[in-house]
């Protein structure tokens, strides 16, 4: 790596954009590739679900010496599971702790999801938030919440509990709206009880290319003259409404008056930024959304396409009069972007589900014949 390339990730960092890795495994964290990501490339935090676990523990040997003698010892798949998942987000915690310490807390953080299964049961997701919390025993996790509409109630209460949460899955500008008022509240409740603010972080996870494949395959459909103009610009569309939303919480005296207790800033963090459309620039959701403030999460392959040909400069306020347009004119071709959450949220939680179930079944595999 030239300083030139290594200045194109960098750059985010001046620009206030932190950049996450959307990726995780063990190679990646024992290897001392993790401590260079973060030394070369800024690396400040990293993102998990259980599709990128699915990936990493099916693919890698790596695994196989804590699978065998986890199963010697009698644990079943979804235990297994957990040690090994446990075990790669502390190993990253500890790595990113620095800095954690060094941001002020602001970054540092590796997030671990939830069961998929628990998407629609807020109660039953506080429990496993609050176990998995305690079992990690690190300032610098992030639990998980898919936004659905249980998932709110859980991300309020986990925020009053003192419980860092990265809340998932959001699709719309709506939606966002919801998650930003329960951290408030989840903040407010805190504070009437007693407890402290500063050590408490969330970021709002906005997933960008689902959106557009979603929306241009209904635009495809039309084949309209006037769906022309209009593909490929739907997810930085509502990006960048959400972020006005942002900096309209931000500036209102009720954040005013969180902040003055020492409450951070709930920031959006754009996720889902690998493109799906070869059309399309590959690095499309990075060029389009840095802005201060916000987080970007790249897989290795998006962050690799940045580091050889990204181009950083500020653009997340560009182009607000087509963004403030975009829903209506969408509207009149019969696609309701609130509708398209709703879908793109339920197909969110399976795609989630299927991984979970998928590696647990390659878990119980293995299980036998590595213990064997």
């Amino acid at each position: 790596m030239n300083k030139n390339d290594e200045s194109r990730l960098r750059k985010l960092e001046s620009l206030g954009q932190s950049l996450w890795l959307d990726y995780i495994d063990r190679a990646l964290l024992t290897s001392g590739e993790m401590e260079r990501l973060i030394r070369d490339d800024g690396i400040s935090g990293v993102t998990s679900n259980p599709a990128i676990f699915e990936k990493a523990i099916s693919r890698n040997a790596e695994y196989d010496q804590s699978i065998a003698e986890l199963a010697r010892r009698g644990l079943d798949s979804r235990e297994i599971y957990e040690e090994l998942t446990v075990a790669d987000v502390t190993m990253a915690a500890d790595l990113l702790r620095n800095v954690y310490h060094g941001s002020k807390r602001r970054n540092g953080y590796v997030s671990l999801e939830v069961s998929p299964h628990l998407a629609y049961d807020a109660a039953a997701t506080v429990i496993e938030a609050k176990r998995l919390w305690d079992i990690v025993n690190r300032p610098n996790l992030m639990i998980k919440v898919p936004a659905t509409r249980p998932g709110l109630t859980a991300i309020r209460k986990l925020i009053a509990m003192g419980i860092n949460t990265n809340a998932t899955l959001l699709f719309n500008v709506a939606r966002y709206r919801e998650v930003s008022e329960s951290y408030l509240a989840g903040l407010e409740d805190r504070l009437a009880n007693g407890g402290i603010l500063e050590n408490v972080a969330s970021v709002a996870s906005f997933f960008l290319s689902r959106i557009d494949t979603l929306v241009d395959r209904a635009l495809d459909n039309e084949k309209k003259i006037q769906t022309q103009g209009i593909r490929g610009k739907t997810a930085i569309a509502c990006a960048r409404l959400a972020y006005q939303e942002y900096l309209s919480v931000v500036n209102s005296t009720r954040w005013l008056s969180l902040a003055g207790h020492g409450a951070q800033t709930q920031r959006l963090l754009w996720a889902s930024t690998s493109t799906k459309d070869p059309a399309y620039s590959n690095v499309i959701y990075v060029e389009s959304l840095i802005g201060a403030d916000t987080v970007n999460t790249l897989p290795p392959e998006t962050m690799a396409a940045y580091r050889e040909h990204g181009n950083p400069m500020l653009r997340l306020n560009e182009d607000m009069n087509l963004a403030r347009a975009l829903p209506s004119e969408l509207a009149v071709l019969g696609l309701d972007l609130d509708k398209v959450g709703d879908e793109l949220e339920k197909q969110g939680v399976q795609k989630f589900i299927e991984p979970y179930e998928l590696l647990l079944a390659t878990l119980t595999q293995r299980s036998k014949d590595l213990a064997g």
